[in-house]
């Protein structure tokens, strides 16, 4: 499954794989891929270099590279406390009255919420990023769209490419213009925030928007059929994110929540607000469903949400209280039927992919004669 990009960045197999997890993403680049780790949650730089050591150790010296999301636009002098500020108090409310209503449990005392959408501030951002070029990321991929033009050029002077998202052919297009090397083309099918547009549409269209820039095609890939009809589509990869966290090195810290991931069928995702304030694909809870209301309050908007719910997010993971439970992920959940570790899936990856060429082949082949 070899491409022009997959190539130039040194991987056997253009499946690039976007993770939370250190060691799903040095898993994916020891099996032939490109590992990309998630860096949102990392909002202490030490914490990050820790993860980042343990990868450069366990690559066996494989290509890897770094997801972060930065704003292009610089806001000044906006510090956590000053957005927090901002969050109206009927809105604690109702996350108050909600938690109380599924009798979730309170952190212990002196326990800090987990998880908060803070990465997406220009200093942590940055902070990340001063430790990433460090070490010798081969990718840096932006999740809120182009970064600023002074990280593309820092990036670009240590040889790392630079990849962005788009969800429709317009951002793709100012994602070119502002120097981007690789597009990702991500689908209304996939998990986490996604636009409208569907892969099958998205992708064509982005291809011939940024030519000849390479695209990666994402949202509701998980077999190697779909990557090869990806690849037919013009992409020169696929990105995959939901489909590692059903294997067996994702730390999900949560045995409920991958039960319900591996029960989940296609049609138990919802693109809701209820997480960060912009539409991302998720399991479909009685979170989502609470926030999604017309007659609540409705979500506010990033990154208010992100710091709202932040505490109550840690507070029903950490007790999995079931009828809350959930995740981002796309709409492929309904083919995360067991827990398979990432060469598994990797195997059955390219042998679906070369199953399906070989299919096309003999189709053209009997249609030429």
């Amino acid at each position: 499954m070899q491409t022009e990009l997959s190539t130039q960045l040194g991987v056997e197999h253009a499946v690039f794989g976007f993770t939370p997890f250190p060691a799903v993403a040095a898993a994916i680049s020891r099996a032939g891929g490109f590992g990309v780790l998630g860096a949102v949650r990392y909002t202490a730089p030490d914490d990050l270099r820790r993860d980042l050591d343990w990868i450069e150790a366990h690559v066996d010296g494989r290509p890897y590279g770094l997801d972060v999301v930065m704003p292009a636009k610089k806001v000044e002098g906006v510090t956590e406390a000053d957005v927090e500020a901002m969050i109206p108090e009927a809105h604690r409310d109702f996350v108050r009255d909600t938690l109380a209503k599924y009798g979730v449990p309170e952190l212990a005392e002196g326990e800090a919420a987990g998880w908060r959408i803070t990465g997406w501030m220009e200093q942590v951002a940055r902070s990340q990023l001063d430790v990433a070029f460090d070490y010798p990321i081969r990718l840096l991929a932006n999740a809120l769209g182009s970064p600023p033009a002074d990280v593309v050029a820092r990036a670009h002077d240590r040889d790392v490419l630079v990849a962005a998202l788009a969800g429709s052919a317009r951002h793709a297009r100012k994602h070119k213009d502002a120097g981007i090397d690789v597009v990702v083309a991500q689908g209304y099918e996939a998990g986490g925030h996604t636009g409208e547009i569907a892969s099958m549409v998205l992708t064509p269209e982005v291809v011939e928007a940024v030519d000849p820039l390479p695209v990666l095609a994402a949202g509701g890939i998980g077999s190697g059929r779909q990557a090869a009809a990806a690849l037919a589509l013009g992409a020169q990869g696929v990105w995959l994110g939901s489909v590692w966290l059903t294997t067996s090195e994702a730390d999900m810290h949560s045995p409920a929540l991958t039960r319900k991931l591996l029960a989940a069928g296609s049609g138990d995702t919802v693109r809701s607000r209820a997480l960060t304030g912009k539409p991302a694909r998720q399991l479909r809870t009685e979170w989502t469903d609470a926030w999604d209301d017309p007659d609540g309050p409705g979500a506010l908007p990033m990154p208010l949400q992100g710091l709202l719910v932040a505490e109550a997010v840690s507070r029903i993971q950490k007790h999995e209280v079931d009828p809350l439970l959930g995740t981002p992920v796309g709409q492929i959940v309904g083919r995360m039927n067991e827990v398979r570790s990432v060469r598994a899936v990797f195997d059955d990856l390219t042998r679906g992919f070369e199953q399906a060429v070989d299919r096309v082949n003999r189709i053209a082949g009997r249609s030429g004669q």
